[in-house]
C-alpha cells in the first residue's frame, strides 16, 4: 500500500524542531536548526548493477528506508556551549540508529533518557522488557563542547516506515 508522504509530511516535518514547522529556527545558546528527510532507493544502472540512492519521498510505503539529516550552524556571535539537540519519532517509523551511536533515547515519550541497553519498556498489560529499537520515541543528542561563531555539522539518523 502506497502512502502520500504529504498525508504524513505533518508528522515527519516536526522531527527536528519539536511543535514547529519545517525550516530555519533557533535553538538555544544561537544554533539553528534545520531538516531534511530522504527516502533510500536502491536502483539497478543499465549495466545491471545497482546502487543505494537518497532521494526526495514523494511517496513512501512499508518498509521504506528513511534517512533523516538535522543540520546545526552556531549564527551567534559567541560560541555556543552546553546545547542539545532532541528530535521526536513520529509513530510511522521505526528508529534504526544514527550516524555516530553517540545519541542517548527514550522509550517513553521523553520522560527518561539514556543509552537503549540501559533502557525497559512497559507493555500496556505492565510487563517490563528490555526497551528494542523499535520503543524508540526521542532521540537526543547532547553537545558537551564549544560550537565555535559560525561551525555548523550535520547529525544523521535512519529509521523504517512502519
Amino acid at each position: 500500500m502506497k502512502i502520500n508522504l504529504f498525508k504524513r509530511l505533518a508528522i515527519l516535518a516536526a522531527l527536528a524542531i519539536p511543535g514547529m514547522a519545517p525550516g530555519v529556527a533557533m535553538a538555544a545558546n544561537n544554533v539553528a536548526l534545520s531538516s531534511d528527510v530522504f527516502v533510500e532507493r536502491t536502483v539497478e544502472k543499465p549495466d545491471g548493477k545497482t546502487v543505494v540512492t537518497l532521494e526526495e519521498p514523494k511517496t513512501v510505503i512499508p518498509g521504506d528506508n528513511l534517512v533523516f539529516v538535522v543540520n546545526y550552524k552556531n549564527v551567534g556571535s559567541t560560541p555556543a556551549t552546553d546545547f542539545s539537540v532532541t528530535n521526536p519519532l513520529p509513530k510511522a517509523v521505526a528508529f534504526k540508529g544514527t550516524s555516530d551511536g553517540t545519541e542517548i533515547v527514550s522509550v517513553d515519550g521523553g520522560k527518561n533518557w539514556g543509552p537503549l541497553s540501559a533502557l525497559k519498556h512497559t507493555r500496556a498489560n505492565g510487563e517490563v522488557r528490555p526497551a528494542l529499537m523499535s520503543d524508540v520515541t526521542h532521540i537526543k543528542w547532547k553537545f558537551n563542547r564549544s560550537l565555535s561563531v559560525g561551525s555548523e555539522g550535520k547529525l544523521v539518523f535512519r529509521g523504517t516506515v512502519r
